[in-house]
């Protein structure tokens, strides 16, 4: 007898509900969406590796015809979904309601197709890898029946500006913006070294995904790497322990994966806090000193939507505890 599948199809997995084929018609508010993220709209609890598996076989037809994960589909397309086997339904966990409280009072911007949430350090933009709820799921428990969705993302332990869309039109809108680099996000860091000059570009391709000791990491790869750019610009200097350090303004030229965090270690002046790219050290003396999160604060965001009469300007105060060690350091020349 051979061994149980670890990674058991869903469509044949045992205990969920079944589904037949389903004929869809895209509407207008999702013309322009890729049809992998249509999907999900409709087949919620099936593992994303599933969803591009039937993909790839064919199964998912629109307009009778076979599409690629990356199509793009037009309002009144007919998206064929084949019969799936769906896996039972849990009760979502709840967030407690201590971070409901605070992330109600944590909007920064609201209107009726976005807002702006000012991000705690600490929670996860959305569920996964062990964690049962992240800001979107909380977000949606509190305003139930909503069609929220990220626009973009910010690491656990990165505080500050992140938006979220109440319609599927303003998130393609944002994301195309994003692409045309039509948002500009500044972000304040404390980082563990003097910069070469007061202003500069850092352009350090950046590489997802490199295992080093058993870890994940972003590392700077000229060969492999995607296009990275981020801009830094000296506002303060400072003595931290054994360390001379700069508050920095940090401003994404582009969007990748800890950007902020490895330009900074590339430059041989990590982030203050960072376990992940930083100094050891330096963290442990920067702990005795009240510092316990990584000091990253995506502190203003600017953008113009189409719908908007004039360019919106959001910015999110510096979190306590970052301004607490701030006022603890010293000022040097």
């Amino acid at each position: 007898m051979s061994p149980p599948d670890p990674h058991p199809d869903p469509a044949s997995a045992k205990g969920g509900a079944d589904t037949g084929p389903r004929l869809v018609r895209v509407d207008a508010e999702s013309d322009g969406q890729r049809i992998d993220n249509f999907l999900l709209r409709f087949i919620k609890g099936v593992p994303r590796s599933h969803l591009y598996r039937i993909l790839r076989r064919g199964e998912v037809r629109v307009n009778k015809g076979r599409v690629k994960a990356s199509h793009r589909l037009r309002a009144g397309d007919m998206v064929r979904i084949p019969p799936l086997r769906l896996p039972e339904q849990r009760a979502p966990a709840r967030a407690p309601e201590g971070w409901l409280a605070r992330l109600e009072g944590a909007v920064l911007y609201e209107d009726n197709r976005l807002l702006v949430i000012d991000k705690p350090s600490g929670l996860a933009v959305h569920g996964g890898s062990g964690l049962s709820f992240g800001l979107i799921e909380s977000l949606r428990q509190l305003h139930p029946g909503r069609e929220l969705e990220l626009v973009h993302r910010l690491d656990r332990d990165t505080s500050g500006c992140l938006v979220v869309t109440k319609r599927r039109s303003a998130l393609r809108e944002l994301h195309r913006m994003m692409r045309e680099d039509g948002i500009e996000k500044r972000y304040l860091a404390l980082i563990g070294g003097e910069l070469p000059r007061a202003e500069m570009t850092v352009d350090a391709p950046l590489r997802k995904n490199v295992l080093r000791g058993g870890e994940r990491m972003v590392s700077v790869d000229p060969v492999e790497g995607k296009a990275s750019r981020t801009r830094f610009r000296r506002l303060r200097r400072l003595r931290a322990g054994s360390r001379v350090a700069t508050l920095v303004e940090a401003t994404l030229v582009t969007g990748r994966t800890h950007q902020i965090r490895v330009h900074a270690a590339h430059l041989g002046a990590p982030l203050a806090g960072d376990p992940k790219y930083g100094d050891d050290d330096w963290n442990r003396e920067l702990k005795a000193l009240g510092l316990d999160r990584l000091f990253l604060h995506a502190a203003a965001l600017s953008f113009r939507a189409e719908y908007m009469s004039r360019p919106l300007h959001v910015e999110a105060p510096l979190p306590e505890t970052l301004q607490r060690l701030l006022d603890a350091l010293e000022e040097t020349a």
